[in-house]
């Protein structure tokens, strides 16, 4: 351990000189969410504007706090690269100033590997053990093969980042620079559920099995589904993302994980988001597997899990079935994400089922998430060939196996009342229905 804290000690810095590293037409990147290094983009963003440093891009991915290379008053020396959008990254998209990298989540270590070119990886990670290894935490999707990939490794030491027991670690010899950020992470209250969440948690939660391996994300109608849960028994948690709410459905019994045939008793996931609680429980537990997302999201390994039920959301779907989760027209907002590998997984697991969730109306009632057809612009994120049930508070509704017409029939019948004899009336106009 001595001649590990030595080299600690001979690599460490402040943030402000990690930035001073940095060169014009650099490319940087960071893993998901908490991977992203506080202290070190606040210092990077100072630099590079005392310094007038011009052309650097900086790929990112769901970013928790505002960063400069998503702030207009940065944008002639930075470039910021969207791989799936928070508000901060969303905003300067929309206005022109960063950009967006059309992917699959569990594509994205090959892409990596097999095209980028990264100067710099800028990473938050837990402190060093003894073997001189910091665990990437709570951010396992992109580590592997971002270290892989990077010519220089720049982290950002916090001692409450959670140690992953299973996930990416990088050796003190391979890192260029350090400094030490011993700041609170992210401690986000839950969600409200509301009724109409309930109403659509009650519609998956009927058609779930015991022994069901199951994935959701975060949000009112997850944390509903994980309540409505509560009474199953033996299932097990296969996620790209680690949630408050499945820290309940462990704790209540619901959880066993012992029915799968893959990593058999334990949790998997590929990021952890939401709460200290969240963060506490994954810290030296050896029944929590962070795992890189070309494992977790792999639809090969995902179908070979008998009775596998994701559950995701969307924003629109038309007659045809086609969901758009990622725009709204064609305004950006998020990202592919994983929605499509769990989609596929699922569809294709023996007794599985892919579930796409979403409240009928926005904009206050006035418009409806059903349509003809997909408002313009819109991006389909799932196909018309992967979708398989949508469920809204009005019910559900399995369109894989049915023609248009019978698609078209079954979301009306589960449209908000107020617009379902509009949406009769278009489908009649385009000869849909007769």
């Amino acid at each position: 351990m001595k001649q590990f804290q030595t080299l600690y000690e001979s690599k460490k810095m402040t943030a402000g000189q990690i930035a001073e590293k940095v060169e014009s037409y650099w490319v940087c990147a960071s893993d998901i969410g908490l991977s992203l290094p506080p202290a070190i983009t606040e210092a990077l963003d100072e630099y590079v504007k005392e310094n007038n440093l011009q052309g650097i891009a900086y790929h990112t991915m769901l970013e928790w706090f505002p960063l400069g290379v998503y702030n207009e008053k940065y944008k002639k020396h930075y470039k910021g690269v969207s791989w799936f959008s928070s508000g901060f990254a969303r905003k300067a998209v929309n206005q022109g100033f960063a950009d967006v990298m059309p992917s699959y989540f569990h594509d994205i270590p090959s892409m990596i590997e097999g095209h980028a070119e990264i100067d710099a990886l800028f990473i938050c990670v837990a402190p060093m053990d003894d073997a001189g290894y910091f665990s990437t935490g709570a951010s396992a999707s992109l580590s592997e093969a971002l270290l892989k990939r990077a010519r220089r490794i720049y982290i950002e030491v916090n001692e409450n980042m959670p140690r992953s027991v299973t996930g990416p670690a990088v050796h003190i010899s391979k890192v260029d620079g350090l400094c030490e950020n011993h700041m609170q992470l992210p401690d986000l209250p839950r969600p409200e559920i509301d009724n109409i969440s309930k109403q659509i948690a009650a519609y998956i939660a009927d058609e779930i099995p015991n022994g069901a391996v199951i994935q959701f994300g975060i949000g009112a109608i997850p944390d509903a589904v994980g309540l409505a849960l509560q009474e199953k028994t033996d299932l097990g948690i296969h996620t790209e993302m680690f949630t408050e709410s499945m820290i309940d459905l462990i704790e209540s019994g619901a959880v066993t994980n012992k029915m799968k045939p893959l990593h058999t008793g334990k949790t998997v996931a590929s990021f952890a988001f939401g709460s200290k609680r969240v963060y506490d429980y994954i810290h030296n537990n050896s029944d929590v597997k962070m795992l890189p997302v070309q494992h977790i999201n792999d639809p090969n390994i995902i179908r070979n899990m008998p009775n596998f039920m994701s559950i995701n959301s969307a924003i629109e779907i038309d007659f045809f079935g086609q969901v758009c989760a990622e725009s709204i027209g064609t305004a950006h907002f998020s990202g592919t994400g994983g929605q499509v590998d769990f989609v596929r997984g699922a569809v294709q697991s023996e007794g599985g089922k892919s579930f796409l969730a979403f409240p009928l109306t926005a904009k206050g009632g006035t418009v409806s998430r059903i349509k003809s057809i997909l408002s313009p612009g819109a991006i389909v994120t799932t196909s018309k060939n992967d979708v398989d049930y949508i469920v809204t508070e009005y019910g559900i509704a399995k369109l894989r196996g049915k023609t248009i017409g019978e698609r078209t029939k079954a979301l009306i019948d589960i449209a908000h009342p107020k617009f379902r004899e509009e949406l009769v009336a278009q489908a009649k106009e385009r000869n849909i229905l007769i």
